[in-house]
């Protein structure tokens, strides 16, 4: 996740969302090489920035990267979506983190049915690259050797956020990955929402504060004081 930053990037009080396909700013969609890039409002080029590399669910065709990071938060992050597997995620994050202002150890793993599966995935292989995971449907992938690097996924910190329906009919997996992950020392906090979906604003308004508890060190903190 290395490049040069580019001092061309979006100006204070842009829009916040952009994609190839938003003709009224092809400055951007030029660099964006057909991906989906959120730019939050207010953008300010001398603060480095949080990144969210969203992975999709394949089935999901209606995902639109704008309006659930609009829902999420409008100031709090830059994102951008990921498509095509592991490869995909250091294309995005490299291709970003060389355009904008983007904090190198806050780049965070966000996805989405399938891809929430995906993102744990990723996360666990390469836990010193990223700094978490959010998984928005997508249970953990158990009897995949995941915790293969025990002792840097220890410091991840993860969240798993699922419809109650789902945790009631996959509930021998979720007691087998709470079991994993209590056996193992690691970090999953796990939110259980009524309704029909896990990109509700109560869910995403969930994330972005866990997110941001994790970014300015509160949950950090807390562990700390009851560990001791």
């Amino acid at each position: 996740m290395r490049g040069r930053k580019s001092n061309q990037g979006p100006r204070s009080g842009q829009a916040a969302a952009v994609s190839v396909r938003c003709p009224s700013r092809p400055a951007i969609a030029d660099w964006t090489k057909g991906m989906p890039v959120f730019v939050p409002q207010g953008y300010e080029p001398g603060y480095d920035y949080p990144l969210l590399v969203w992975l999709t669910d394949p089935t999901d065709r209606g995902f639109d990267l704008a309006r659930v990071m609009t829902r999420m938060s409008l100031r709090n992050f830059v994102a951008v979506q990921a498509t095509g597997g592991e490869a995909a995620v250091w294309r995005a994050a490299d291709t970003v983190s060389a355009r904008l202002s983007i904090h190198p150890r806050r780049i965070w793993l966000i996805g989405h049915g399938i891809g929430g599966t995906a993102a744990f995935r990723i996360g666990c292989r390469h836990p010193d690259s990223f700094a978490g995971v959010v998984s928005l449907g997508g249970p953990f992938p158990l009897d995949e050797s995941a915790f293969a690097r025990v002792e840097a996924v220890r410091r991840l910190p993860m969240l798993y956020c699922c419809r109650g329906s789902s945790a009631v009919s996959a509930a021998a997996h979720t007691d087998r990955t709470l079991r994993l992950f209590h056996a193992a020392g690691a970090m999953l906090a796990m939110r259980i929402y009524p309704g029909s979906g896990e990109l509700s604003r109560a869910a995403l308004g969930d994330v972005n504060r866990w997110l941001m508890d994790e970014i300015c060190g509160t949950s950090a903190g807390l562990r700390a004081h009851a560990a001791g």
